[in-house]
């Protein structure tokens, strides 16, 4: 059975850093793509970072530049998302989800991705 469980959200003010976990169990060993996704209130959910985990590959959206990282530990099967300078703007609830063989890249398709956290509240103060 698949199983993402996100945890590491919490309250920051402006210039904060949080690291996001997601751990995860029942995949097998092949390459998946593992993704970081946010919505906040009145906004639609989207994607903010990506890593396929058989290469490392990663991707960011353009407003994570520079200031998220995603990375991951294999040994305790588990993705990161290291937040730097964050902004009031970054408030929004994160999830992290998995695409298992649609793809063979990092990416922020939502409908490839079959497999969701139940989520983790960032909420960032000025």
């Amino acid at each position: 059975q698949v199983q993402l469980v996100e945890s590491g959200g919490g309250s920051v003010q402006a210039g904060g850093s949080l690291r996001l976990s997601c751990e995860t169990s029942g995949f097998g060993s092949g390459g998946i793509c593992m993704a970081w996704f946010r919505q906040a209130p009145g906004r639609e959910r989207e994607g903010v970072a990506a890593i396929y985990t058989s290469n490392d590959h990663t991707r960011y959206a353009d407003s994570a530049k520079g200031r998220l990282a995603i990375s991951q530990d294999k040994a305790k099967n588990t993705v990161y998302l290291q937040m730097n300078s964050l902004e009031p703007e970054d408030t929004a609830m994160y999830y992290c989800a998995a695409d298992v063989g649609s793809r063979w890249y990092p990416h922020f398709t939502q409908t490839n991705f079959a497999y969701w956290g139940q989520g983790t509240q960032v909420t960032v103060s000025s």
